[in-house]
């Protein structure tokens, strides 16, 4: 090393030397302080200029000289800093012009620095600590009108040579064990601070050789990691991108700001060196405003340390990337996680560097009014990111979680895992007993309980690091979810025992108390009841807490959020006598209502709602009822309004009226007998019957098709017709006119068919023997041979249509419908669904779709399906089957079933049993009224919000 000239002070009389020399570099570290700090760094020299690089190859063409740009690269290159220049007197500038560097602009230069790694504050400093009478040089004795910036100007006055230390320490080119304080500072200079002042400035030092650091770390992030990773197929290309943007969240914003910082610093540095009176202000003025790009990425570190393992499990490629990255010497060993920890980490370093700088920190210095405020900045700060960090550590386990499901084979499962609201509540070990025909046996069971389903999962380690988790019983919904007793006795479980045990232990049985508790589903509470053990109370009352929060949060969330809302139409009018109620007690009233439909006739909108005793009508939203038709059990109706048309099916057959007469009734202004004289007999002994339109034009100008089935001596005929609009005839509009055109001779269907509807220009027939399809202008074809759907592959070489074929031959078909967008169908059963192409052949690898509640009926709605039974409404997507709603009442029906392919503006109108009083029960008539979503503006988009503060 060359001679350094030391500096010239005089000695006074009487000085002693220092007690405890300059400290060597092996002085023990460190305290508390150095929580967060890497301790795995390495001492590192600067490679020669001619020593050769690791280069990162994947197989890819070779990188251009320049470096790529980017995602996380802004268009300005790096903040260059100045020279550091050290203000002596001119004297000693002119005396000491030899020994001084040139002043032309340096930039920084990248090189190898250690992570942060902090001195406690024993060790930080203190190399020459004076003892109790010990002397002080005489230029400070006696003195206390010296202030601290002429004693600062003093030091740098001493300081020769250490302005080149000072020089290469900012630009990088300072050896590691040299980047301390006491290193840059003469000896002389240091024996007459006091121990305090000497424990502050060296922590100074270190706020700032921690920040230039840190910068360094967040830079070779980009050039190591980023820029390589988007310029190699590492990640496949067409998701390099998203992955940096997830990996790496905001971490180029956040150099940014260290960028401005770290200038900002040194500029202190090169001005107040050796003895710098404050930091505080500049440090206060950064956290001010990165405090919003640390929110961001502080909060979503733990999805990205979740991504990057997960990317490093799926991929050899990417192993094999960071293999590569690892050989960088500047890298020294530190893997991925190290670096994308350092932002996290950051904020708490500085914070405690500054409790520490405000210890020893003299009470009448300025920085004691600064200090305290950046402490409480950076304390709440730090305090406001630990939820967000719990929420995303949360988010990784749901994951992990997710990933590790393992279905059963066949059935379609959408639980919606994906959805940004979706959260794992609980979760923890819970055991369940199977009992067989010799003995009891436990079964050890991981239960999961979601915002939407309660997972019972059978773990399975295939290896110390990966567990799966078989799905062993359907995910129950949480709107299915009931509780039951959760206060029931213990019993014991018989244990094993233990590898390794001796013989007595094996022999001696061993026994635990196990706390049980029940749960059940709601539409199945005996074949789908559960009786769960816990290994404690503690554990049992958990899981109750945590089973109850978890119901009332889904159901405000769902009644908040429903798709369909149920909009009543009409209660109390309709009433029927209750089961058991004395004779009599129902005479007089309404009876339970069999069917409903919306009429409208002009500008008037109506309800029509038909039960036992005849047909009622009411202006809608009214509850003023008025009695239109009197007729013998009513059961379905239907309004066709392009051909003035209402059809009625009762006991005494099908029947037609004129709307417009239905229409002048319901207002009063025409009598039932005038309505009776439009009527116009269809058929007798109807079984059932369908009418409206199929697909999106009518079967002729003017007409829609008129479908019923009439049952005779033998067999069950189908007939179709065409109605005609009489709107254009001379006739009377009270006269009687035949309306109907037939399409042809009857056609022969199953005797147990049940149910008609139409499949784009195609008859769909519904029987216990299956589905059949037929054509509505040429019944004499008769009906296809071709079932739907067609299992005529189905055999011992594709057992997952042959399972299909079993479960549908057991379930009773409710209709089929087209998949919107797609060619796929659905076909409709009351236990299950399942997805065919155009052909009618089973897709999606024969797989199934399961309700939770065996449905009666349904109806299609867009992109949803609606499934009705007795106790609940299950709305499902027509694309996944998801469940995203369910409506929960008593004896619900669907009663508008009448109309083909009903629009999207008609409403979906059911029943349900309302309260019962006195023996009379309560029929009410809901809609399902499709919501849209709520968005609030924000004060920009809203014209004119401003304006009141112009003035200001």
């Amino acid at each position: 090393m060359a001679h350094r000239p030391h500096p010239y002070v005089t000695i006074p009389h009487g000085a002693a030397p220092p007690a405890n020399p300059s400290p060597s570099a092996h002085d023990p570290p460190l305290s508390p302080i150095n929580l967060w700090a890497d301790r795995r760094h390495n001492a590192y020299t600067p490679p020669s200029s001619g020593s050769t690089q690791p280069r990162i190859s994947l197989d890819v063409p070779a990188r251009p000289p320049s470096r790529a740009t980017s995602a996380y690269e802004s268009e300005t290159s790096h903040i260059s800093f100045p020279e550091p220049q050290l203000y002596r007197s001119s004297s000693q500038r002119s005396s000491r012009s030899s020994h001084r560097p040139s002043s032309s602009v340096i930039a920084l230069s990248h090189r190898s620095s250690r992570s942060d790694s902090l001195l406690s504050p024993d060790s930080l400093l203190t190399p020459t600590q004076l003892e109790r009478g010990e002397s002080r040089p005489l230029s400070f004795v006696g003195t206390p009108e010296s202030t601290a910036r002429e004693l600062s100007s003093e030091l740098s006055d001493s300081t020769i040579d250490f302005e080149e230390a000072l020089r290469k320490f900012q630009i990088g080119e300072l050896q590691d064990d040299d980047e301390e304080w006491y290193r840059l500072v003469p000896p002389e200079a240091r024996q007459v601070l006091g121990p305090s002042e000497v424990q502050r400035q060296s922590i100074l030092f270190e706020i700032i050789k921690s920040e230039k650091d840190y910068v360094k770390d967040l830079e070779l992030v980009k050039e190591v990691f980023i820029d390589p990773l988007i310029n190699t197929s590492a990640v496949p290309q067409h998701r390099a991108k998203s992955f940096v943007r997830e990996v790496f969240s905001n971490m180029d914003k956040i150099l940014e700001h260290h960028h401005r910082q770290l200038a900002a610093l040194f500029e202190r540095q090169r001005e107040q060196h050796p003895l710098i009176q404050s930091l505080s202000d500049i440090i206060l003025d950064n956290s001010l405003h990165y405090q919003n790009e640390y929110e961001e990425y502080i909060k979503y570190y733990p999805l990205a340390e979740a991504r990057h393992r997960s990317e490093m499990r799926r991929s050899q490629r990417y192993q094999y990337f960071l293999q590569q990255c690892s050989l960088d010497p500047r890298v020294r060993k530190r893997d991925l996680i190290t670096f994308l920890s350092r932002p996290v980490t950051r904020l708490p370093r500085l914070l405690l560097l500054l409790e520490n700088a405000k210890k020893h920190t003299a009470p009448d210095h300025p920085d004691m009014d600064t200090i305290p405020l950046v402490i409480q900045i950076l304390s709440d700060f730090i305090k406001s990111t630990q939820p967000g960090i719990a929420a995303s550590e949360d988010k990784v386990k749901f994951w992990n979680l997710c990933e590790s499901l393992n279905y059963q084979k066949g059935e379609i499962i959408d639980l919606d895992l994906y959805d940004e609201s979706r959260s794992l509540i609980y979760q923890g070990p819970l055991s369940r007993r199977y009992k067989t025909n010799m003995d009891l046996h436990w079964a050890d069971l991981h239960v999961a309980l979601l915002d939407n389903y309660l997972l019972l999962l059978k773990p399975e380690a295939r290896s110390s690091t990966v567990t799966k988790h078989h799905v062993v019983s359907r995910p129950i919904p949480l709107e299915y979810l009931r509780l039951g007793q959760f206060d029931g006795s213990t019993e014991s479980r018989k244990e094993k025992a233990e590898e390794g045990s001796g013989i007595l232990e094996r022999v001696r049985s061993r026994y635990r108390q196990m706390y049980p508790f029940t749960i059940y589903h709601a539409s199945s509470k005996m074949s789908r009841r559960y009786t769960l053990y816990a290994a404690s109370e503690n554990s049992r009352q958990k899981w109750r807490a945590a089973l109850e929060e978890a119901l009332g949060i889904r159901q405000v969330r769902q009644a908040s959020n429903m798709l369909f809302a149920p909009h009543v139409l009409t209660q109390g009018f309709f009433r029927f006598a209750a089961l058991g109620a004395a004779y009599g007690v129902g005479k007089g009233y309404t009876g339970r209502i069999n069917a409903a439909t919306e009429l409208s006739s002009g500008s008037q909108r109506f309800i029509a709602v038909a039960c036992t005793s005849g047909i009622y009508t009411a202006r809608r939203g009214e509850q003023s009822f008025r009695k239109l038709l009197t007729l013998p059990n009513p059961t379905c109706m239907v309004s066709l309004p392009a051909v003035g048309k209402f059809f009625v099916l009762h006991e005494d057959g099908l029947y037609s009226y004129s709307l417009d007469l239905v229409g002048r009734a319901a207002l009063g202004f025409t009598t039932e007998q005038t309505l009776d004289a439009s009527v116009e007999v269809i058929a007798e002994g109807v079984m059932m019957f369908r009418a409206g339109r199929i697909g999106n034009r009518y079967m002729g100008k003017f007409s829609l098709p008129l479908l019923y089935t009439v049952k005779r001596f033998l067999q069950v005929n189908l007939y179709a017709y065409e109605i005609t609009n009489v709107s254009n005839t001379r006739q009377s509009t009270y006269s009687v006119v035949s309306s109907l055109r037939s399409f042809g001779d009857p056609l022969v269907v199953p005797k147990d068919a049940y149910s008609i509807s139409v499949l784009s220009r195609h008859i769909v027939i519904y029987s216990e023997k299956g589905i059949f399809l037929a054509d509505p202008t040429n019944l004499s074809v008769g009906l296809r041979t071709t079932m739907l759907p067609d299992f005529s592959s189905a055999d011992d070489n594709n057992l997952p249509m042959a399972g299909l074929k079993v479960r549908c031959a057991a379930a009773k078909p409710l209709g089929v419908l087209r998949c919107p967008n797609s060619d796929e169908l659905l076909v409709i059963y009351d236990e299950l669904g399942c997805y065919t192409d155009k052909h009618g052949v089973p897709a999606r690898s024969s797989g199934y779709l399961r309700w939770e509640t065996k449905a009666v009926s349904y109806a299609h709605r867009g992109d949803y399906v609606i499934l009705f039974s007795p106790e609940f409404v299950e709305v499902r997507t027509v694309h996944t089957g998801k469940l995203v709603q369910v409506v929960e009442g008593a004896d619900m029906r669907r009663v508008d079933v009448g109309l083909l392919n009903a629009d999207m503006d008609n409403a979906t109108l059911f029943a349900m049993r309302g309260q019962e009083e006195r023996g009379l029960v309560q029929d009410m008539v809901l809609e399902l009224v499709e919501t849209a979503e709520l968005r609030t503006p924000r004060a920009s988009e809203v014209p004119g919000a401003w304006d009141e503060f112009d003035i200001l």
